[in-house]
């Protein structure tokens, strides 16, 4: 697909795309948001429990948030020890996998990346999270079709998910040609969002080349006190045909 991006108007949608990547990143780094890295999508440190309290002994929600506390801090190798004890006491938890997923791609080992995200998301299929970061990881490895399916599956167990909004409409536009679909999909995240510039710019963009124009902004209602005006004199409809 890049082989086709060669002109000004590629470069500049290259451009956006690496903004509004970059602009994400710095927005999520702070929380315990979903991630994704560079030249992808949201990056964070670290993925919160994603499951709730009661689902889990008091432990294990502490040991897990202590896992999270040395990955965040820079200790890879303590976090990565504390993640696959988790992972082996707590066999439908899926947050330690997902966080193995995202040490292992931090270190640019993106098989063990996919294996443990694949194992997070037989752990939960219903977890949004462990989808879209199988999506990102399976982006960097160049298996795009199946980068787009995992993103799906992310917007299936969660529809307002809008990370894996952005990211499936990053992968239809740049790797997959279907620029249509990653309208539909980056309107879906900026209305969820709400980030205007830059992906705003990209919209815009993928206007342009589809053709969709902004869809009009609904009329403002009428005050609730305040019945809409009646023709004085309504006008017949005219039938069709004649």
């Amino acid at each position: 697909m890049w082989s086709r991006l060669s002109n000004k108007t590629a470069c500049g949608r290259a451009t956006v795309a690496l903004a509004a990547i970059l602009a994400s990143a710095c927005q999520s780094a702070p929380a315990v948001k979903e991630a994704a890295p560079p030249k992808s999508a949201p990056a964070a440190d670290a993925v919160a429990a994603v499951q709730s309290p009661a689902e889990l002994p008091p432990r294990a929600l502490a040991d897990f948030d202590h896992a999270v506390g040395l990955m965040r801090a820079g200790n890879a190798s303590e976090a990565e020890a504390r993640f696959h004890e988790l992972a082996l006491a707590y066999p439908s938890f899926a947050g330690p996998d997902i966080n193995l997923g995202i040490l292992y791609r931090k270190a640019g080992r993106l098989v063990e990346s996919e294996q443990a995200l694949k194992a997070a998301t037989t752990r939960n299929a219903a977890s949004a999270p462990a989808w879209n970061e199988l999506g990102v990881t399976l982006r960097l490895r160049g298996q795009f079709p199946e980068a787009a399916a995992a993103y799906e599956h992310a917007i299936a167990a969660d529809a307002n998910f809008a990370a894996a909004h952005r990211n499936l409409g990053v992968v239809l536009d740049l790797y997959l040609a279907d620029p249509e679909r990653a309208l539909t999909e980056l309107e879906r995240y900026q209305e969820l969002s709400g980030e205007e510039k830059p992906v705003s710019v990209w919209i815009a963009e993928l206007r342009q080349r589809t053709g969709k124009k902004k869809p009009a902004s609904p009329a403002p209602a009428a005050p609730a006190d305040q019945a809409p005006p009646t023709p004085a004199s309504p006008t017949p409809a005219t039938p069709s045909g004649e």
